[in-house]
């Protein structure tokens, strides 16, 4: 019998699949992040689980992952749902699915719900080319650090954050990226009080200084290109010139990496001669 991953409800019930609520009734285990959530979770859906629930978290992981693989190789069909959206997507399951992979045990997936795409989707921000970090460092140094490491990255990012870190991380990465990036804080999604920030991290610091609450997904634009400096793009196709490349071929090479016309660069080039 294959591993369950199940994605589960990020607030709203009705999200849950017909699947989701198939596998919560027949799976012989039911490891769950909160069982007491997931107890709810069934009661919402009209559920009663046939099979043991039992608790799997990030505290006792390393303990019951050996347990779960032996109740697998038995034959067993273990379900593994966290509190919402998708299992090992900043919550428990890469270990378990780590286990059960060295362990050539099937592993499927009830897709679902997820904060990730949903906060990317209603951005407003390039989809086409995303990052996901997850939760950044707690400690300030250590948060700086990585917003750092993250300054020139190209593609749209997403992050979860704790709502009494949300000023903090916010104001934070408008040091990091710069006040005018453009980003999106999504706050409660599916929830009745859902909201969607859209604007530059300048001024979603200051909204946020007085406080956030609820769950909070951040998505922040990536950075733009570096403006290309002209005379030292010319100097690049001059020196591929000289190594025995055509003018138009050095331009097109030399446009292709750094966002310049092609036209313009073959130009300057032709009159630097």
């Amino acid at each position: 019998m294959p591993l369950i991953l199940a994605a589960t409800p990020i607030g709203d019930p009705r999200d849950a699949s017909a699947r989701l609520i198939e596998e919560l009734g027949s799976a012989d285990v039911v490891a769950a992040e909160d069982t007491r959530r997931t107890k709810r979770l069934c009661a919402a859906l009209g559920v009663t689980p046939t099979g043991r629930m039992l608790s799997y978290h990030e505290h006792n992981e390393a303990a019951v992952t050996a347990d779960l693989i032996a109740r697998l190789q038995a034959g067993e069909r273990v379900l593994l749902v966290t509190d919402a959206g998708m299992p090992s997507v900043s919550d428990p399951g890469y270990r378990l699915v780590a286990a059960a992979v060295a362990a050539g045990l099937p592993v499927t997936c009830a897709p679902g719900p997820s904060a990730v795409l949903m906060a990317l989707a209603l951005s407003g921000l390039p989809v086409d080319r995303f990052a996901f970090d997850g939760f950044l460092p707690r400690k300030p140094g250590e948060r700086t650090r990585a917003l750092a490491e993250l300054a020139a990255e190209r593609r749209t990012m997403v992050f979860f954050e704790a709502p009494h870190r949300t000023p903090a991380t916010l104001a934070a990465m408008a040091e990091a990226f710069g006040a005018d990036r453009p980003a999106a804080v999504c706050r409660e999604l599916t929830k009745t009080y859902e909201e969607v920030r859209r604007d530059n991290l300048g001024r979603l610091a200051e909204w946020a200084a007085d406080g956030v609450l609820g769950e909070i997904t951040i998505v922040v634009a990536g950075a733009p290109p570096a403006a290309a400096d002209l005379p030292s793009a010319v100097a690049q196709v001059q020196d591929l010139v000289a190594a025995g490349t055509r003018l138009k071929d050095a331009s097109a090479e030399v446009a292709a990496l750094t966002g310049l016309s092609k036209k313009a660069l073959y130009d300057a080039a032709l009159a630097a001669r």
